[in-house]
This record gives C-alpha cells, structure tokens and sequence, in this order.
C-alpha cells in the first residue's frame, strides 16, 4: 500500500466517526499532510456543519506549508451550497496537491471539481481506495442520484433460507458478532422497517445499540411498520407493542390502507404515533407509495428488517435496492418457518462473523 493509500485510509477512519449522523449529507474524512507528516484532520459531522477540509484546515490554525496535500474521501464540493465551496477553499489556501478518493456521485457536480482545481494549478489523483469511500456512503449515494430512499432489505437465515425458529426456542438465528454487525447498519440508516406480523410475534423495539468508549449507547431512528388493517393495535392500550408506547413512540408510523379502523387510528395519533395512509401496502404501487411518502419526508434510506413475507414481497415488486443477508452455520428443519426467497446479491464477498456470515451487495434482477 502507498503512502495515498495509507492516508486516504486515515481519511476513512476520520469520516466513519460521523456513521449515520450526517444525513442526508455524506460521511467525509480529510487529512493534511506536510513533508510526510499529518497536521491537521477533520470530519463532517452533521447535515449544516462545516465539510471536513475546512474543520481540517481550521484546526491547522495557519496557512498550510508549501507543497501540502490535502486527502478527501469525497470529492470536494464545487458550488457554494451552506458553507462555502471547497474547491475555493483549497485553492485559496494555497494546497499544492489533493488526493481524492471517491468521485461524488451527483451528476451536476460529478468530477467538475478536478477540472476546476487543476485549473487552479492544483496536483489532482482521483480514485485512491474509491471502492470504499463510496461504499462508505450507500445511503447518499443511491437518494442523490435517485431522489428517492435506498430500500435495503436485513435477514438471518439459516443456510437453507429460514428465518423463523420454531416456537419455544431462541428467537436469535445468529451469534452476538452478527447482531452486533446489524446493529452498526441500523445506525446508518434514518429508518427501520418490519411488518404487522413480525411487531405481533416479537415485540422488537427496533433501536440501535452499540458501544461507545466503553460506555453502552442506544438511539432509535424512524421506525416503520406495515400494517394495513392495524392489527398491531387492537385492544386495550396497554396490550400495545412497545413501539407505540415507549419513550421513542413520536419516532413510529404505521402505514395503513384506507379499510384501517378509523377509531383505531384516532387512538393511535392521540398516542403520539404518525399513521400514513396509502391505497395498498404491498405490491408495485405500494412500495413506490412509500419510497415517495419518505422522499417528501426527508427519510433517505430504510432498512427493511422482516419479517419474512414483507421482504419476499418487496422483493418480488422490485423494491429492494440493497440487501444484507446474515447466514447461520447450521440448516433448518419441518419445524422452521418464514422461508425467505434467495436474493441476487453484486458485489458480494462473504464477512465472517464469529461462525456466521454477512453477504450485503445491490439487489441484482
């Protein structure tokens, strides 16, 4: 590995410090080198602040040496936008050279930057680990070019496919590394999905938990359930799933059909709960209503996390953008359910996780 690699990989670490807090902006990592030596860094911390080259370049509090470089994982910005361009930025600083990772996926700005720094008399190399700078942005990537959500769908199964144990057993298909894995992808996402039957059987609170200098952490995103006839709120109130009454309920809607009992409804709102509406939930239409419904909403990615019936049919209506497949060591059996149809999966090499897998790629016709 060269020396641009090994920064751009520093600039790797420094963006990922960001996972999940910068939508619907991408995560950046820069590093400024002089004479061999790193003295300054920055990241881009949340939608609004400033870009990491310039937390970088003020935290170098001077005007960089002669013969300085600059490494990004992300294309600099070309147009003014919040907080400055950074292509002037950098040419104003007097930055000799820059390393660039990943070109930036909008197509308005799409490789416009290297002309206009090297205009500038700016030493440009692009491409330095592009692969995963711009899989470290799956989200942004697909919602700037699309305008739409990234539908990713999330499921451990068994090496035969099954998703569902049988009853009386251990609800967890895989080990601790894999559901900790999962839990660092719900972090990147601004939203989480499951069905009506999957809130029914297991009850899931459907946050995020992970640990942080030692110290446990947990948040919750938006949180999605398909429920079309809300089923998931019959009763008496406090026979609820914890994800209409728990401390993050104003983060649940519950996406219904028009045949959704409208007392029902009215319970659920004065609880605190969004309910949307749309004509189906399933199928085609369905997905495309609810993919625009978060577009409109600012929700750039949803991972779809089961149960097993709701991503068979997000699959078959050609929904699913992405996929993260957790894979047991072991077969199931006559006692196990929730078959879940075998996803086509680029770009897929196979993560060991304790004695599980993760297979993750776009979602291949």
């Amino acid at each position: 590995m060269d020396f641009d690699e090994t920064m751009m990989g520093r600039a790797l670490q420094l963006a990922r410090r960001a996972w999940g807090d910068t939508h619907p902006n991408p995560m950046v990592g820069s590093v400024l080198v002089e004479d061999g030596v790193v003295v300054a860094e920055g990241w881009h911390v949340r939608d609004g602040g400033p870009h990491a080259e310039r937390v970088a370049l003020a935290s170098l509090g001077r005007r960089p040496a002669a013969g300085a470089t600059l490494y990004v994982t992300l294309e600099p910005c070309s147009t003014p936008g919040r907080t400055g361009a950074c292509c002037d930025l950098i040419r104003d600083a007097g930055i000799s050279r820059v390393v660039i990772g990943a070109t930036d996926p909008n197509p308005a700005h799409a490789g416009r930057a290297l002309g206009l720094l090297r205009a500038a008399g700016v030493e440009v190399r692009s491409g330095v680990r592009a692969e995963e700078c711009a899989d470290l942005n799956l989200v942004f990537n697909h919602w700037i070019t699309t305008g739409l959500p990234l539908l990713a769908g999330k499921i451990a199964t068994t090496q035969d496919g099954f998703s569902i144990p049988p009853p009386g057993t251990s609800r967890w298909i895989t080990g601790e590394p894999a559901r900790a894995d999962a839990h660092c992808w719900r972090r990147l996402f601004p939203g989480i999905l499951v069905g009506a039957a999957t809130v029914r059987a297991d009850d899931p609170a459907l946050t995020r938990r992970w640990t942080e200098s030692g110290v446990q952490r947990e948040d919750c995103a938006r949180r999605f359930v398909l429920d079309p006839l809300l089923a998931t709120a019959a009763g008496v109130q406090a026979s609820w799933p914890r994800l209409y009454t728990d401390q993050w309920r104003e983060r649940t809607t519950v996406v219904v059909t028009p045949a959704a009992d409208p007392q029902l409804r009215a319970r659920l709102e004065a609880a605190g709960v969004t309910v949307w509406e749309q004509e189906t939930t399933r199928g085609v239409t369905g997905w495309g209503s609810f993919a625009r419904r978060c577009a409109s909403e600012g929700v750039t990615g949803v991972l779809i996390e089961g149960g097993a019936a709701v991503l068979n049919d997000a699959l078959a209506a050609g929904a699913l953008d992405y996929g993260f497949w957790y894979e047991a060591v072991f077969c199931g059996d006559a006692t196990w359910s929730g078959k879940v149809q075998s996803w086509n999966l680029s770009s897929a090499p196979a993560a060991r996780l304790g004695e599980d897998q993760l297979r993750r790629g776009r979602i291949l016709a």
